[in-house]
């Protein structure tokens, strides 16, 4: 069955190097996507190819 989702989002300033943000810039353009997404999607690789050692505990420490 199919039922909507809202994924809640939260604002969070981060500061990165000029250089990676004008590559992130491009390639969001390139993909018409936001640079937003693809920060998002970026993070969301990372987090999902770490290694068993390095990932996260689920029992909310931050």
């Amino acid at each position: 069955m199919f039922s909507i989702k809202k994924v809640e989002m939260i604002n969070k300033t981060f500061r990165l190097p000029e250089d990676m943000l004008h590559e992130l810039e491009i390639l969001a353009q390139n993909n018409n996507i936001s640079v937003n997404n693809l920060v998002i999607q970026c993070c969301r690789y990372a987090l999902d190819n770490l290694s068993s050692d390095e990932k996260p505990e689920k029992n909310g420490g931050s």
